[in-house]
């Protein structure tokens, strides 16, 4: 009912604050710009005198009432023995994965080099320097010119006295956060390590040959062609939003995104960059040969941190149902702009079909002309290799089961709809990757488990030797893929979200045809 009322409230908001042309406020989705208003309290105060808002909050601030939340983690599983307690299990979950992360980080943020003046330089970190911020740094980017190799996962683009600002330096303090640098993607101590102080100001100096004044975010980011690897990424982009939620600007897009490699950005997921920044994207390649300062920059979060969120996450076994995960989602697609078509009686089955050499299932067209025949199903098959990305977002919004092999392809789960099933046909021996990410996101996940009723082609053969099971094909048994699809039918339809949920008819007619934004 909580968020019956936030969705009301947040459309009629957003109409009253488009007539009284407010462009000062973010685009956000409305339960987002309800807490997004409670966090900046000055801005409420402009709004019109006949708008009310909620006590509605994000979950990482400090006087954040459990029932206020964006979302509450779901455990109706045991913890096999990890904490002593139900709550507990619970809170555990959420300072893994959800928004009680963001309040650790937020609380962990300590000053590695104080301002003596509003003009001089500063920088502040979390632990392990896995998120930093700083104001008016000079980066030494001349001698990137010299080298002959591409940098991309590089651990020295940045030498001694390359990075430098005029303030205080807690040298004892950086050097002990400098643990996490086994690699380039785990914290931003390979860059920091170089940190120097100038005697002077650096806005001040004669050392800038190019001065930015847009707020940057500073990426080292960890694929560009695999989906998952690459919403690593996103993903923590997104988080870092958050942990820099220091000033009313936060979630803008007149902000500069800086990919920390030499290599050209491309990528077939790059539209997804339009959600952050309304900016080209810079390479090193941009800014090598200069000195370049800084007015204000972010060290996001990184994609393959010890501990760290979406890769490397540690689990609490029994939870799911990230809030953290589920505004990720609706901020993407609110900010692509990706329509939501409202659910028809019957079950919407988006069928992945692979072009790649391993992993086809041979017997592709019998199980999907087993599917139509079901009067309760339409179904699509895709391949989204052929599709933009945005049209693929399309597809996947508006889909209840989400049916394909072990891939990449299947990160989309992130942007089905609440109720929504994500059945990974096999998983290939890597049991835990997407039933995870579904735990994180919060929908239903089915997997094929007759290891006698799943016929491959042979015992796979990986291309340094040996057999893996992700290096062939497969054959499927019909009547058993036909049960397991139902059983996901079954879920989405007993979702309560879900319109044409069983309980459906004891609900209003006018609350029916507002369930279904709920994914606003």
């Amino acid at each position: 009912m909580l968020s019956l009322k936030l969705l009301i409230l947040g459309l009629w908001l957003g109409a009253n604050l488009a007539l009284a042309k407010m462009p000062s406020l973010p685009n956000l989705p409305s339960d987002h710009l309800i807490r997004y208003l409670n966090t900046f309290p000055k801005m409420k105060q402009k709004l019109p005198s006949n708008v009310t808002t909620t006590q509605a909050c994000w979950g990482h601030e400090r006087d954040c009432k459990a029932e206020a939340r964006f979302q509450t983690p779901q455990c109706p599983g045991d913890h096999t023995g990890w904490v002593q307690s139900k709550q507990a299990q619970v809170d555990t979950f959420y300072y893994q994965a959800d928004f009680g992360y963001i309040q650790q980080q937020l609380a962990e943020l300590t000053p590695q080099c104080l301002p003596k003046y509003l003009t001089d330089s500063s920088l502040e970190c979390t632990r392990y320097l896995r998120f930093c911020r700083g104001r008016n740094l000079l980066f030494d980017f001349r001698d990137l010119v010299d080298r002959e190799e591409r940098i991309r996962y590089h651990m020295d683009v940045l030498k001694p006295g390359q990075l430098l600002g005029h303030c205080e330096l807690n040298r004892t303090r950086l050097t002990g956060e400098l643990e996490h640098t086994g690699s380039a993607l785990q914290s931003w101590g390979p860059e920091l390590r170089n940190f120097d102080v100038l005697p002077e100001p650096v806005m001040e100096s004669n050392h800038c040959d190019m001065v930015v004044d847009t707020p940057t975010f500073i990426l080292k980011i960890d694929a560009t062609y695999n989906m998952y690897h690459h919403f690593c990424d996103f993903f923590n982009l997104y988080a870092s939003l958050f942990v820099n939620q220091s000033h009313p600007a936060a979630f803008n897009t007149d902000v500069q995104i800086l990919i920390w490699e030499t290599y050209p950005y491309d990528s077939p997921f790059r539209d997804t960059f339009r959600a952050f920044s309304q900016r080209p994207i810079w390479t090193l390649s941009d800014v090598e040969g200069k000195k370049v300062c800084f007015r204000n920059v972010v060290m996001p979060l990184l994609p393959r941190m010890i501990f760290g969120l979406f890769y490397n996450t540690p689990l609490i076994q029994g939870c799911s149902n990230s809030g953290l995960f589920r505004a990720f989602s609706e901020f993407i697609l609110h900010r692509l702009q990706i329509l939501f078509e409202p659910p028809k009686p019957k079950i919407r089955i988006t069928y992945l079909s692979r072009r790649t050499k391993y992993r086809q299932v041979l017997n592709e067209q019998e199980l999907l002309e087993q599917l139509e025949q079901n009067d309760d199903y339409i179904v699509q098959r895709v391949s989204y290799e052929r599709l933009s990305f945005v049209d693929q977002l399309k597809i996947t919004r508006n889909t209840d089961i989400l049916i394909g092999m072990h891939g990449a392809g299947l990160t989309h789960l992130l942007f089905l709809p609440n109720w929504a099933c994500i059945f990974e046909l096999y998983n290939c021996e890597d049991p835990n990757c997407y039933k995870d990410l579904a735990r994180l996101r919060g929908v239903h996940y089915v997997t094929w488990q007759q290891r006698d009723l799943v016929y491959p082609q042979d015992e796979g053969h990986h291309p340094e030797g040996g057999a893996h099971a992700k290096f062939t094909n497969y054959r499927f048994d019909v009547p058993e893929f036909m049960r397991l699809v139902d059983e996901a039918a079954k879920e989405v339809r007993a979702h309560s979200e879900f319109p044409y949920h069983q309980q459906s008819k004891k609900i209003g007619p006018e609350l029916q045809k507002i369930e279904p934004h709920h994914e606003l």
